[in-house]
C-alpha cells in the first residue's frame, strides 16, 4: 500500500501535458491554456497620455509657480481622450488635457485642474508639479511592442482577456480541452432517472464525476453504468481508452468477488502503477498508465465519499497537469485551526472534510456536522476543504493548527 506522498509523486510522473493546440475566438478563451506566447505590435500604452484631468504644460514654464507667484499660460485647444492634439505646445502655453488623452507634442508634464485658475483662455498656475513628467503615461512604459506579452500555460481569466483585447488579439491558440471519459461500474447500480428496486444504489458518482470535471471547462464523456462482468467492463473500457486522454471509473478496484477492473487494465497492455494508497476515505484506488495510447486510466473506489475526496487529491492536480498549466497544478494546501477535535486512522492519511474560512487574518476549520462514513454523502454538500491528519496521529486536538486541503470551488 503507497503512501498518499507516494501515490500522487506516481500519478503526476505519468502525466504528460498536452500540446495539441487550436485557435479560438477571443470570446471563447476565457478558462483556456494560451499555447503560445503571444506579442503585439502596439506599445502600452500606444503614446504618450495623460493621467489626470488638468493641464499639458512644459516643466521648465511652471517649476517656479506658487499661491504668491503664479505663472500664467495661454490656452490654446482643449484635448479629450480619443481626438489627437491638433497643435505643438510652445513656451508660455498650455492645453487643456483629459484622462487618457494624448499629450501634445512640446508637453512633458501635466498639471492638475485644482492646481490651476482659469479665467477665458488664460489660466494660473498655482502650485507646480512635484517634477518632471508628473501624471504623463509615456508610450510603452508598461509594455513594448514586439516582447512577450503573455507566457503559454496560463490559465485565461479576466485580466488575461482584457490585455488580449488590448493588443488586438482576436484569435487565440490555446491547448485543446483535455478528453475525459467515466463510466460507473456495479449490477446493483441505477441512474437516478429510474425506481430504486430494492437492493438496488442510485449512481450519484457519475453525475459527481461530471461535475468534477466542469468546473475545470470539461465536458465528459459518460459512459453511463457498466454491468460487473468482464465482457462489458473490458470493451467499454478498451473503446474508452482509445479516445480518451483519461478514463475515470468508480466501483470494482477493491479485492471482491466481482471486481474485475486490473485485471481488465492488465489485459490491455495497462501499467498498474497505483493499487492501494494509505488514505482515509480511498484506500482502493487504482491507476494505470497506457503508453502506447498515451491514456490514464483512474480507477475510483466505488463509495461516494471516497471517489470525491480521491478525485480532489489525485486527479484534480492529474488532470490540470495534463491541461498544459506550467504552474499551480498541484494541490493547494493552508494551514488552518480546527474548531473541533479530529479523529485519526493511526495507519492512514485521514481526510475529514468540513469548511475554511478566515476569521481575524487567520484561516480555520470546522468539520462537517454527522458521521465520517465514506458512504455518508449527505454532509459532504456545501464543504471547501478537507482537514488532513498524518498517518501515526492520535488524532487533533481543538484549537490545534493543521493542513487543510482546499476544494475546487
Amino acid at each position: 500500500m503507497l503512501s498518499v506522498a507516494d501515490a500522487e509523486r506516481l500519478i503526476l510522473d505519468a502525466v504528460h501535458p498536452l500540446t495539441d493546440s487550436e485557435g479560438v475566438r477571443l470570446p471563447d478563451a476565457t478558462g483556456r491554456i494560451l499555447a503560445t506566447a503571444v506579442r503585439s505590435q502596439l506599445d502600452f500604452p500606444h503614446w504618450d497620455n495623460s493621467a489626470m484631468d488638468g493641464y499639458a504644460v512644459r516643466f521648465e514654464d511652471v517649476a517656479a509657480a506658487s499661491g504668491q507667484s503664479p505663472v500664467c499660460l495661454d490656452v490654446i485647444e482643449d484635448i479629450a481622450a480619443g481626438t489627437p492634439p491638433q497643435k505643438s505646445l510652445k513656451s508660455g502655453q498650455t492645453a487643456r488635457i483629459f484622462t487618457g488623452a494624448m499629450v501634445p507634442s512640446g508637453a512633458d508634464t501635466i498639471v492638475m485642474q485644482e492646481n490651476t485658475r482659469r479665467d477665458g483662455d488664460r489660466i494660473e498656475i498655482v502650485q507646480p508639479p512635484k517634477a518632471l513628467g508628473e501624471f504623463v503615461r509615456h508610450r510603452g512604459r508598461f509594455y513594448q511592442a514586439g516582447t512577450p506579452l503573455l507566457n503559454p500555460g496560463i490559465r485565461l481569466q479576466a485580466a488575461e482577456i482584457a490585455v488580449l483585447a488590448a493588443a488586438q488579439c482576436n484569435v487565440v491558440k490555446v491547448i485543446r480541452k483535455p478528453r475525459v471519459a467515466i463510466l460507473s461500474t456495479g449490477s446493483e447500480l441505477v441512474a437516478p432517472d429510474q425506481p430504486l428496486k430494492p437492493g438496488q444504489i442510485v449512481d450519484s458518482n457519475q453525475y459527481a464525476l461530471a461535475a468534477f470535471l466542469h468546473q475545470f471547462g470539461i465536458e465528459a464523456l459518460r459512459l453511463g453504468i457498466v454491468a460487473d462482468t468482464p465482457p462489458s467492463l473490458r470493451q467499454t473500457i478498451q473503446e474508452a481508452l482509445q479516445w480518451a486522454d483519461v478514463v475515470i471509473s468508480t466501483g470494482g478496484v477493491s479485492v471482491g468477488d466481482y471486481d474485475y477492473i486490473e485485471g481488465i487494465l492488465e489485459e490491455l497492455g495497462g501499467d498498474i502503477q497505483v493499487r492501494s494508497v494509505a488514505i482515509k476515505p480511498g484506500k482502493p484506488l487504482t491507476m494505470a498508465s497506457f503508453a502506447k495510447l498515451r491514456s490514464l486510466y483512474f480507477g475510483l473506489p466505488g463509495n461516494p465519499v471516497s471517489a470525491l475526496v480521491t478525485a480532489w487529491r489525485f486527479v484534480q492536480p492529474a488532470l490540470l497537469k495534463l491541461s498544459g498549466l506550467s504552474h499551480g497544478w498541484h494541490p493547494q494546501f493552508v494551514e488552518a485551526t480546527t474548531e473541533l477535535a479530529l479523529p485519526a486512522a493511526p495507519s492512514r492519511e485521514t481526510y475529514i472534510w468540513g469548511q475554511v474560512a478566515i476569521r481575524d487574518r487567520h484561516f480555520h476549520f470546522n468539520c462537517a456536522g454527522g458521521s465520517f462514513s465514506s458512504g455518508n454523502l449527505v454532509n459532504l454538500a456545501q464543504t471547501n476543504a478537507c482537514a488532513v491528519i498524518p498517518v501515526g496521529s492520535p488524532g487533533i486536538a481543538a484549537g490545534e493548527r493543521l493542513s487543510v486541503l482546499l476544494l475546487q470551488s
